[in-house]
């Protein structure tokens, strides 16, 4: 080894100025993950909120105008009976896939991947969405190719992501059902003026409500709680794991919700039936008790508490409301079954009449022509009396008479039974027993 001089450079050996250093890039790799875990963090919760209620008269009144597009004069002409419900449940079907983030349950890349909450909800939308679509066909008067193709559509797999996925069926079925919307607002189809295949989906919904309710009770552990909700302990499943507590929670939850919108569409369809089987009490109460389940969580899970203890029970409660839910939907069925009314004659729009008068060039001052029955008559004229001179009191007499009659006449009038009734919430717990499932199904 020379004292002076270069040292040879040893073959296979680097200098510290030619050896690559990679240590920085784990700190950008880092600062990439942690925003894309808070991204899917922001993004997941706001996917997870749930849709607002909506209205099923104004989504009546728009899908008609979209369906209708090649023919305006058909999205103002009176409609025949179904045309709520048929739109009430294209609008059920339309928020599964326009609502934040679209439809979840299949998705297989975060977050959708991470969420169990709002899958399960759009499970449950989706169960009662298929159970209408069930009976559509027997609802109907005669038979329609629409209404076919939109149940097949609807029970597809919830789960596929894969051509064709749930997404492009829940599409189909829109639009299957827009066309039967379509023939509804045409006069060329309508539902039966009986309430035979009505009672048939209300036992059906009062089967699914009972389902939800046994497996919501499974997970109290002291079986005591459930002696006041009519909830046979002997017949309750397995307890349900902590970590699926939540998933039936919300899964109630989209049930009820996509109920609350079919029934205000049946409501609507069949106000005439209701009234002729004094049911729209029921039906009232059936609606508040499903709203009652859309209440806000205001906790950020789905606790399992006991008793008077510091944590409520939220699957108790929810078990509650659909209990009560299931017994008015057996009662509702009930009363309407074999109750049959004359056949569907819609009125003209109200609004038309307003703008036929100012197309004429009708005056403001110009006396209106009288819409009032001849019977109406007399209980206008004590008006007439009261605003008359003092020396006109010989006309009060038959006056007097006349609305005494009238009186009478109101009083021997007979009340509907469900009008004469408390409000929901002074109603003690209905106390039918459910319907049996039907064993072919």
């Amino acid at each position: 080894m020379p004292l002076f001089g270069k040292r040879k450079p040893v073959a296979g050996r680097t200098t510290s100025l030619e050896r690559p250093e990679y240590g920085w890039i784990w700190k950008p790799l880092l600062v990439l993950v942690v925003l894309y875990l808070l991204a899917t963090l922001a993004l997941g919760i706001w996917w997870s909120r749930e849709p607002a209620a909506f209205d099923v008269e104004q989504v009546t009144a728009n899908q008609r105008v979209r369906v209708a597009a090649d023919q305006p004069e058909t999205a103002t002409s009176p409609a025949a009976r179904g045309a709520v419900t048929t739109a009430a449940l294209i609008g059920v079907v339309d928020t599964l896939q326009r609502k934040p983030g679209g439809y979840l349950r299949n998705d297989i890349f975060p977050p959708g991947l991470w969420l169990d909450n709002m899958p399960n909800w759009e499970y449950g939308v989706l169960r009662q969405a298929r159970e209408l679509a069930q009976r559509l066909p027997a609802l109907e008067q005669g038979e329609s190719a629409a209404l076919e193709e939109a149940r097949e559509a609807l029970m597809g797999e919830s789960r596929d992501w894969l051509y064709p996925s749930t997404e492009t069926r829940l599409a189909q079925a829109g639009e299957h059902l827009g066309e039967h919307l379509l023939a509804l607002g045409k006069g060329e189809a309508g539902f039966a003026d009986d309430g035979e295949a009505l009672a048939r989906w209300l036992e059906r919904v009062a089967l699914r409500l009972d389902d939800l309710s046994q497996r919501l009770s499974a997970s109290v552990a002291e079986r005591e709680a459930l002696r006041d909700l009519a909830i046979d302990t002997d017949a309750l499943p397995e307890p349900t794991p902590w970590y699926r507590l939540d998933d039936d929670f919300f899964e109630a939850r989209g049930q009820a919700w996509a109920l609350l919108h079919l029934l205000r569409g049946v409501e609507r369809d069949y106000a005439d039936l209701l009234a002729a089987a004094e049911a729209r009490g029921t039906l009232t109460r059936l609606i508040a008790e499903l709203e009652m389940t859309q209440r806000r969580l205001w906790s950020p899970l789905v606790l399992n508490g006991s008793g008077f203890g510091i944590f409520a029970n939220h699957s108790l409660v929810m078990a509650n409301y659909t209990v009560r839910a299931r017994d008015l939907a057996s009662r509702l069925a009930a009363r309407i079954e074999g109750v049959e009314v004359a056949a569907w004659e819609p009125a003209e729009p109200a609004v038309e009449a307003p703008e036929a008068a100012m197309e004429q060039g009708v005056p403001e001052d110009a006396p209106q022509q009288e819409t009032t029955p001849p019977a109406s008559e007399a209980a206008l004229a004590p008006e007439a009396v009261q605003e008359a001179p003092e020396d006109a009191a010989p006309q009060a007499e038959p006056v007097q008479e006349a609305e005494a009659v009238q009186e009478d006449a109101t009083e021997e009038k007979p009340m509907p039974q469900e009008d004469q009734m408390a409000p929901p919430e002074d109603m003690p717990l209905p106390e039918e027993a459910p319907a049996e499932q039907d064993p072919g199904q």
